[in-house]
């Protein structure tokens, strides 16, 4: 009997490929899809959109039953809202931009998921992310990019530890979309052409100050003022959850020029607005650190970084500080460089680590 494994499965192309080739590996293969909507309503309402809704759990167990695989629906919707919705409402409440896809995957799919498959006699879980883990060099497990850079995941996954990778499986890390795409059409799996999902899924409309406003309505901020850098007043904002780092469109300031969101100062509730210099840097601090391929960074280290999931990645140099934090001073400047959203550390296609900018 081969090794069990339990793969995610969003009902899309990706995850049930992933499926698919583990069966033909020989693994013994479990299809769970997470349940994550939090009422009836939403779950509706996630028909269209998101990685885990009502049509996620319809394409999924089709899938499972074409590949004959065991299919369950499992409730993570505690985890969920904890670890993922709350923390998206109170980082925006705060004035910083949040990632929750990578908060999802630490704390729902790399923990209550691989905790929960360990419990049920699987070796692994496996996803259907753009991304392989190997063993670096020096010997610790890494997420290490995949081949198709367009698709690359590695940046929400840098938060993962050595005990959790140890049970992880990406067997799509290997192959590009087009070809994932192929596996599936030459499979007969029913979701070969499938779109992919884009907006995040409790969000499906994209409007993150209206899911806001129904999650925490009595702590919405006021409308403030705009400032520039030197505090001079410049008009009326919305309210600092409708704003973010390097933001020039919807702001409705008459300035002449291009304009942007240079900072968001949520203990006075000012949005400071500046000209493009201002949202330029080259040293960008991150906390919250997680290293991955490198146990510490004991010295000073050079690496390519990310600071945004879209973000080529710049050349940096990076220094431990002595309250944990990580500087990073860029070769050039980069620009916007959000609090909330991670940086992290690339050498040679590995993952180094990476942290929360500040």
């Amino acid at each position: 009997m081969g090794k069990k494994v339990v793969v995610g499965m969003s009902g899309g192309v990706d995850s049930s490929v992933a499926a698919y080739l583990l069966k033909k590996q020989g693994y013994e293969v479990i299809g769970v899809t997470m349940q994550i909507w939090q009422d009836e309503e939403e779950f509706v309402r996630a028909e269209n959109g998101g990685c885990c809704g009502l049509s996620a759990v319809e394409d999924a167990r089709r899938v499972a039953s074409m590949l004959q695989i065991p299919y369950y629906v499992m409730n993570f919707k505690k985890e969920f809202k904890t670890y993922v919705m709350d923390y998206f409402v109170e980082e925006y409440l705060h004035g910083r931009t949040p990632n929750p896809c990578i908060a999802c995957n630490r704390y729902v799919k790399w923990e209550a998921l691989l905790q929960r498959s360990l419990e049920i006699g699987a070796d692994y879980i496996a996803t259907g992310h753009y991304a392989k883990v190997e063993e670096h060099p020096g010997g610790r497990l890494a997420v290490k990019s995949s081949v198709t850079a367009h698709k690359d995941q590695t940046y929400a996954l840098y938060n993962l530890t050595q005990e959790q990778l140890s049970h992880t499986l990406m067997p799509i890390g290997a192959y590009t979309k087009e070809e994932v795409r192929r596996i599936a059409a030459e499979a007969g799996l029913p979701v070969a052409s499938k779109p992919d999902s884009q907006d995040i899924c409790f969000v499906p409309d994209g409007d993150y100050a209206a899911f806001l406003e129904q999650a925490a309505p009595e702590r919405i901020p006021a409308e403030g003022n705009f400032v520039n850098t030197e505090g001079n007043i410049l008009g009326r904002h919305k309210g600092i959850t409708h704003y973010t780092i390097g933001q020039r469109k919807g702001l409705g300031l008459a300035m002449g020029h291009p304009v942007f969101v240079a900072d968001i100062r949520p203990e006075t509730n000012e949005v400071v607005i500046g000209e493009d210099a201002d949202i330029h840097t080259t040293v960008v601090y991150c906390d919250q650190v997680n290293y991955m391929a490198i146990p510490d960074l004991e010295k000073p280290r050079r690496a390519l970084v990310k600071i945004r999931y879209a973000h080529q990645g710049s050349p940096c140099l990076l220094q431990k500080t002595e309250d944990g934090r990580v500087k990073m001073t860029f070769d050039t400047p980069v620009r916007a460089a959000t609090p909330g959203q991670a940086a992290v550390f690339y050498e040679d296609g590995w993952v180094l680590g990476g942290g929360t900018i500040v």
